[in-house]
């Protein structure tokens, strides 16, 4: 199969089980809502999509916002009390099968949730391939692909999707760099920023990682790509979570947490036994809710809340940690959108 082709078959999946599970029993529409104010978004300068030109949308759907036809990429700061500040940051890529974004569930909502713990996050708002720009169009085109393209048997490759990914990766490197660039101002460490992505967004963090240029410290892959793939000499270390039932990519082995012990690369790896595909900051009954305290924790103890010279004060590397419980007061400086 080329790797054009595999695209098509990956991004088609992605796309069905990034958008549409979380809610899939209460049948939630798409319904076209104006894009929000994000007046601290800052444009990565990554220049326009090729080729594109249909302008940037918004809907929402399971209670939730989504973006689509992005063109020009962006970075939105939500930056903890200063003296609450840990020194440590994320860039948080939301996912949608390359033709939406996930913003609150995977972007927002993350950021928030990480800042409330003292770590600095930025969403990083990445372009996308082009969809129709009516909602109607767009629903009929989605239901054309699902139709015509069968669901993959294997799972997508990072290592083939860098290939197709110039335009994400760019914009990757270009968040990386901007918060290197503005670490003074913004309280960040430079050497212990790290990205955490969602089913696309997880694919483009591993790629990320595959690229060699970004240099995340460290990398979560939430329902993401889990297939083998040849691990950097300089891998950072890696949380990956999944749930069981998720209709993507459980039940075909988990190569690459493999792959990532066998380098001896730090890996921790947590399969939950529900969730479905998508399930992000949406409060379900099921364990897979508990995945970002558990991220957090592994944070913590992977020793990226205090600076390399702290962490051999302590026999467990992220030993005197501030608790979750403590500094939840985030001076959210790039919410882009108040939620009641």
């Amino acid at each position: 199969m080329t790797s054009k082709r595999w695209a098509g078959h990956a991004l088609a999946a992605l796309l069905t089980l990034s958008v549409a599970a979380p809610a899939m029993a209460q049948a939630d529409r798409m319904v076209p809502i104006a894009v929000p104010a994000q007046p601290n978004a800052i444009p990565l300068n990554t220049g326009p999509l090729p080729g594109a030109k249909t302008k940037e949308s918004w809907h929402s759907q399971y209670n939730s916002v989504f973006a689509r036809n992005v063109t020009e990429a962006t970075l939105t700061p939500f930056l903890p009390d200063p003296a609450k500040a840990t020194g440590a940051a994320v860039i948080v890529a939301p996912g949608g099968g390359f033709r939406t974004l996930s913003m609150q569930n995977e972007g927002w909502d993350v950021a928030k949730a990480l800042a409330d713990r003292g770590i600095a996050a930025f969403v990083l708002k990445y372009r996308l391939n082009q969809t129709p720009a009516g909602m109607a169009d767009f629903e009929k085109s989605m239901a054309a692909m699902f139709s015509s393209v069968a669901r993959p048997t294997a799972r997508p490759n990072p290592e083939e999707a860098l290939k197709g990914l110039a335009p994400q990766i760019a914009d990757s490197r270009a968040a990386f760099a901007l918060v290197r660039q503005r670490a003074g101002e913004w309280k960040v460490d430079p050497a212990r920023v790290g990205m955490v992505g969602f089913s696309a967004g997880a694919m483009l963090t591993v790629a990320t990682v595959l690229d060699g240029q970004a240099k995340p410290a460290f990398i979560g892959d939430i329902y993401g790509p889990l297939q083998p793939m040849t691990v950097p000499a300089d891998a950072p270390p890696m949380f990956a979570a999944i749930a069981a039932d998720d209709p993507l990519f459980a039940g075909k082995g988990f190569g690459l947490i493999d792959q990532w012990l066998a380098a001896k690369k730090p890996v921790e790896f947590h399969l939950y036994g529900q969730g479905g595909h998508g399930f992000g900051m949406y409060p379900k009954a099921t364990t897979s809710t508990g995945w970002f305290d558990a991220f957090y924790r592994w944070i913590v103890m992977e020793g990226f809340l205090k600076p390399k010279a702290q962490q051999h004060s302590s026999p467990v590397r992220g030993g005197g940690a501030r608790s979750a419980s403590e500094g939840c007061h985030p001076i959210e400086s790039g919410t882009p959108l108040r939620q009641a």
